[in-house]
């Protein structure tokens, strides 16, 4: 039996409906597809479609561009259901709803809107933000791809790295340096990727999440019109920075969706394998660990919730928080994980069960969105003043 369902205190009528139908949607349809999914290192096709057909992919979009027009709790909300059975699902899933539709809601012209917005919405079009860069990882700012005037529009040239979605993508946001140099100033376009002088690099192998494509994208004298401007020719700066403060809470919730599902895993098997004639979940070593786990998600659960309310209100402190949320989220979702593997003892070691799997999408959550280090550092910093 699985845990009670958490969280829902506190939470509206509209959320509880909201958590319910997409915990019945990961456990019936996303999870007996997950280890496959795994193994094959492909897309979630069928589960990108159902997500689109229960407005997921759209949570974030106004309503009258056909979206929920849902905020970043009912995105935590789908983080964590989808992430406490798959992953790779959650995170191919919240890049669409957060970081393309949501940028693209925010920040679009209503010409962007209405070209973009409907087949981003209902999965016809997949979409990819693209930041990160062989040489700009956590050091963001240094990025090199540059975007020139050439005549009425845009030439680009760079290449980035890590990409979600971006092997299957249709459009990419990409972010890139106008301006001097020193003037650290950038700039964020929306490119169709059948665009001129627009390719797709190297697809990745990973250790986790090998679900959600990963790759490189590579822009070699690709040229836009006026209209892939998004925002000015110096947001992009503004764009980026805001949008992390997101991306970290819905790592974090993601994060504590991974510990809940090891959680649950664990439970079941120690109620279930016996040794010395009675069920390991009797033997108090068993019973610390599963307490130990149980404690450590919930202050997870706790925190992250916390940062996103500060972050939804713009409040004062919502950077410094969103990242302890990612930062604690993360740390509890490697350190329980690893657990649940220990207590399956050989057979977590298999993939018969999904606690190596969860293990090995763990780690990521140390390292994407800005590192566990980054995270302190920024921390650090709000402190000190």
């Amino acid at each position: 039996m699985p845990l009670a369902p958490p969280g829902d205190l506190g939470l509206s009528a509209e959320q509880v409906l909201l958590r319910r139908t997409v915990r019945e949607f990961a456990r019936r349809d996303v999870a007996p597809r997950a280890t496959a999914l795994d193994a094959a290192q492909g897309f979630p096709e069928e589960s990108w479609r159902q997500a689109a057909e229960l407005g997921l992919l759209g949570a974030t979009a106004p309503p009258e561009h056909g979206g929920a027009g849902l905020g970043l709790a009912e995105l935590c909300i789908v983080g964590e259901e989808l992430a406490a059975v798959c992953v790779a699902t959650a995170a191919t899933v919240l890049h669409q709803a957060d970081m393309v539709v949501g940028r693209l809601a925010r920040h679009g012209s209503e010409a962007q809107k209405e070209r973009w917005l409907p087949g981003l919405i209902d999965g016809s079009l997949i979409g990819c933000l693209a930041m990160t860069e062989p040489e700009a990882g956590s050091d963001v700012m240094s990025m090199r791809t540059r975007a020139e005037p050439a005549g009425e529009g845009w030439r680009l040239n760079g290449t980035k790295t890590f990409i979600t979605n971006g092997p299957v993508a249709d459009l990419a946001l990409v972010y890139a340096r106008t301006g001097a140099a020193e003037a650290r100033q950038l700039a964020l376009f929306a490119i169709p990727t059948d665009a001129p002088g627009f390719a797709r690099g190297r697809k990745f192998s990973k250790m986790g999440w090998r679900g959600s494509p990963t790759g490189e994208l590579v822009l070699d004298d690709c040229e836009v019109g006026p209209e892939a401007l998004v925002g000015g020719a110096a947001e992009g700066r503004a764009i980026l920075f805001a949008g992390l403060d997101s991306e970290r809470i819905l790592l974090a919730a993601e994060s504590v969706g991974l510990a809940q599902g090891a959680l649950e895993a664990a439970l079941a098997y120690a109620r279930e394998r016996r040794q010395f004639g009675r069920p390991i979940g009797e033997f108090q070593l068993i019973q610390g660990k599963l307490a130990d786990m149980f404690a450590e998600t919930e202050a997870a659960r706790a925190l992250t919730w916390a940062a996103a309310a500060r972050v939804q209100a713009e409040a004062a402190g919502a950077r410094e928080l969103a990242s302890a949320a990612k930062l604690l989220a993360g740390d509890v979702a490697m350190g329980v994980t690893t657990e649940a593997v220990q207590v399956l003892g050989g057979y977590g070691y298999i993939d018969e069960f999904p606690v190596e799997r969860y293990m090995r999408d763990a780690k990521l959550m140390q390292i994407g969105g800005g590192t566990a280090e980054i995270q302190r550092t920024i921390i650090a910093r709000a402190l000190l003043g």
